[in-house]
């Protein structure tokens, strides 16, 4: 089980966080995990606890402070409020410091909101090593993801209804672009199709293929 710690932001304020580590491995690679628009619920903990089970030290930064959503209109009243830079710039990146201490190399991840903020992250956070997103891309002007330098990787649904694939296809041009290091994968789903409890789009065996190739992909880029 994991429990809630507090880090320091590159600022030096503190921030809260949900740390689960793997029992069996004291030095494990980190990654940094940016929580759906939900914020911290019952199935992002099982999500970090499941990604800690395959040999990672996962920090869940607490972005909404505490607040978790129970409706779609919360969710998307506590996004709106969230300032992505702070996040990224900030709470990400103090996390990833937070990680980096306990191992030698960080990665990101994300759902949802959090996949947009893990673009910004892999932009802008020199301390991650490897970045994988969940159907979720920050707008055009939020960053050149051309400038990425660490290996990305991306699962996108096809009927994705916040995130068109079209917007996909848009920055899979810059990245080739850019000649990031990148692999992107695109699943006959829906929006959210890896969270059980989420939007009704759940695909199980699509999320278990995403999840696998995720787990190899930073087995590959962190250890």
């Amino acid at each position: 089980m994991g429990s809630m710690v507090e880090f320091t932001r590159p600022d030096g304020k503190r921030a809260p966080g949900y740390l689960a580590e793997p029992s069996d491995r004291p030095a494990a690679p980190g990654v940094v995990m940016l929580e759906e628009w939900w914020g911290i619920n019952d199935e992002m903990k099982h999500t970090a606890e499941r990604l800690a089970s395959e040999g990672f030290s996962v920090l869940v930064p607490d972005l909404f402070r505490g607040r978790v959503a129970a409706t779609g209109n919360e969710a998307n009243h506590l996004m709106q409020g969230l300032d992505f830079g702070d996040a990224a710039n900030q709470d990400a990146r103090g996390a990833a410091q937070f990680l980096k201490q306990r191992g030698a190399k960080v990665g990101v991840t994300g759902y949802c909101m959090g996949g947009a903020l893990t673009l910004l992250a892999a932009m802008y956070v020199p301390e991650f090593d490897a970045a994988v997103v969940y159907y979720g891309c920050p707008p055009p002007e939020a960053g050149d993801p051309s400038k990425i330098r660490i290996p990305l990787m991306g699962h996108w649904a096809l009927h994705d209804e916040f995130f068109n694939i079209a917007m996909v296809d848009a920055l899979e041009e810059k990245l080739k672009a850019g000649t990031v290091p990148y692999e992107f994968y695109r699943y006959d789903a829906g929006h959210a199709f890896c969270n059980p409890k989420g939007l009704g789009n759940y695909k199980h065996e699509d999320a278990e293929t995403a999840w696998r190739r995720s787990v190899e992909f930073f087995h590959r880029t962190l250890d």
